[in-house]
Order: structure tokens, then C-alpha cells, then sequence
């Protein structure tokens, strides 16, 4: 695939017309998670940020799984992060007294880590889940745009079933995604179900066959951002998601106001209106790494990531 191939060791990266692919490449082990998958997927995301040539975001895995969910190679201590020294290999943050400095980086969890860097891309993010997306394979998703989904596809929040609970900022995005009820059933039962059960749960958006499910996913982004200024999704992407936090509809009316005034006197706007008048496509001239406004700063504060 042309454009901004990379060295990665756990994924593939890729531009094709404006659309970025990551795929996720551990297809012998069903592309379980791991710290360099973490990384690595961290890293994809601030090139995708970074180029204006990407207008949209599509993540999906290598063979016939999506994410199996966390590697489990380590055994009994796969989620003793002190014992394995944390996400970024800090040092522990269990104090000589026994007791722990919970405000320590290295108590991050590593899928959260991953959640609030897709939360806070500047493309809109498409999952096509090709096969089983389990623990992380499933949380990873959540703070995705959209999820399609392979009629072979299959899901679980299996937390509860590995003694664990769930993780990657899901106890904020699953409730608000497919209801507190439908969240609870499923993270309670740690039980793995299938695509058309992730439909009817409001999971995901649509089911394809196999082989129709990139192409979806790619008609999708081109549907989504072909005709549409870049700024204009990116800060919509970002008014919309944090709006789910606001507390009152005036926190929307602020940032909006101050939207619509900066994007008002920009170039995409005088395009916008003249294109519409001229009746002809828009070519709109501002980019994404050049026009984010000053007001927006906050977006990128690191407390979100």
C-alpha cells in the first residue's frame, strides 16, 4: 500500500487515497495485544495526525482474527504490571512500606493508554473487525467512530472471566455507546458472543461478509470525508465526542461559539459558500496541522492520552 510505510514489528501502516490502514499483524497469535503493540499503534496515530494527506483512519487485523485480546504468553503474571515493570518499563511504583503510589505513570493501564490516543485523533476512526476482537481486541474499539463488523466476527468483555476488570477507559465509552443495561450483561458475563448480537446490541453499525468488509469500511470513510472540509470533521470529531462528558449544554454553546467565529472567517469557509453558489465541488484549503485553533488547545491537553 503506497504512502507512510514505517517499520513496525506488530502492525502494518499504510495510505491509499486519502484513507490510512492500520492493521494489526500478529496473525499467529490472532494479533494479541502487547506492550509493543501499544507502542506501536500510539505512534501510528500520531503519524495519521500528523499528515494532511490522511483524511480518515480505518483499523482492522491481519488473518482471521481481529485482537484475541491481551498475549497471554506470561502466564499467571500476564496482569502483574509491577512484577513486569508497567506499560513504558518505569520503575514500580510500590512503595517500601508495601503500599502503592497509585498517581504513578507506571499504574497506567496500557489499553487506557491506547483508548485516549484514538479519543483523541484529529481523522475520524473506522473498525473493521475481520474476526474475534476479545478483552482489549473489543475495548480498543470503543473510542472508534464507527465499528463494522465480518459476519465472522466475535466479541467479548471478558474481564471478570481472567479475574480482572475492564480497562482501556471502557466503563466510560461502552455504557454511552450500547446502553448501561446492555454494557453491564455483558461485562458481568464475560461471555463471548456473536456479530449478530454486537448488531442488535448497537455494538457495531453493520455486518459484512469477509471479503466485503474493507471495501465497506473504505466506502464508509470516503462517505464520511470525501465532500467535507478536513478541519471542519476534525473539530467536529472532537466537539462531538467530548460533548458526551459536558455537563450542561452551555459547555457546548462555548466551544461552539468559538468554533463558528475562527472557522467562519477561514478559507474553507469562503470556499464552502462560494462552491455551493458556483454549484461545483469545494476544494477546501486549510489543513488540519496548520489551521487547529489556539482555542483547542485543551483537545490535546496530555491528560488525554
Amino acid at each position: 500500500m503506497p504512502g507512510m510505510n514505517r517499520d513496525f514489528d506488530t502492525i502494518l501502516l499504510g495510505v491509499d487515497d486519502g484513507i490510512a490502514t492500520i492493521t494489526l499483524n500478529r496473525p499467529d497469535k490472532l494479533n494479541a495485544f502487547n506492550k509493543a503493540m501499544m507502542q506501536e499503534l500510539v505512534a501510528a496515530f500520531d503519524l495519521t495526525d500528523a499528515d494532511d494527506a490522511v483524511r480518515c483512519v480505518i483499523v482492522t487485523g491481519a488473518g482471521r482474527g481481529f485482537c484475541a485480546g491481551a498475549d497471554l504468553s506470561a502466564g499467571a503474571a500476564t496482569f502483574d504490571y509491577d512484577k513486569r515493570g508497567g506499560w513504558n518499563g518505569e520503575e514500580s511504583p510500590t512503595r517500601a512500606d508495601g503500599g502503592v503510589d497509585y498517581s504513578h505513570p507506571a499504574v497506567r493501564d496500557g489499553g487506557g493508554i491506547l483508548g485516549l490516543r484514538i479519543f483523541a485523533s484529529k481523522k475520524p476512526v473506522i473498525g473493521a473487525i475481520n474476526g474475534p476482537a476479545v478483552g482489549i481486541g473489543a475495548t480498543m474499539t470503543l473510542p472508534m467512530d464507527f465499528r463494522l463488523a465480518s459476519e465472522a466476527a466475535r466479541f467479548g468483555f471478558v474481564f471478570a472471566r481472567r479475574g480482572i476488570v475492564a480497562e482501556a477507559a471502557s466503563s466510560w465509552f461502552l455504557p454511552r455507546l450500547v446502553g448501561i443495561g446492555q454494557a453491564l450483561e455483558w461485562c458481568y458475563s464475560g461471555r463471548v458472543f456473536g456479530a449478530d448480537e454486537a448488531l442488535k446490541g448497537g455494538l457495531v453499525r453493520s455486518l459484512h461478509a469477509p471479503e466485503d468488509l474493507l471495501p465497506a469500511a473504505r466506502a464508509l470513510a470516503k462517505q464520511l470525508t470525501g465532500d467535507s472540509a478536513p478541519v471542519s470533521v476534525s473539530l467536529l470529531r472532537k466537539m462531538l465526542w467530548t460533548g458526551l462528558g459536558q455537563s450542561h449544554p452551555m459547555e457546548a454553546h462555548r466551544i461552539e461559539s468559538r468554533a463558528i467565529w475562527v472557522r467562519g472567517a477561514s478559507g474553507d469557509a469562503a470556499e464552502g459558500v462560494a462552491s455551493f453558489l458556483e454549484k461545483r465541488d469545494a476544494v477546501f484549503p486549510d489543513r488540519v496541522s496548520a489551521a487547529w485553533p489556539d482555542f483547542a488547545d485543551w483537545f490535546d491537553d496530555p491528560a488525554y492520552r
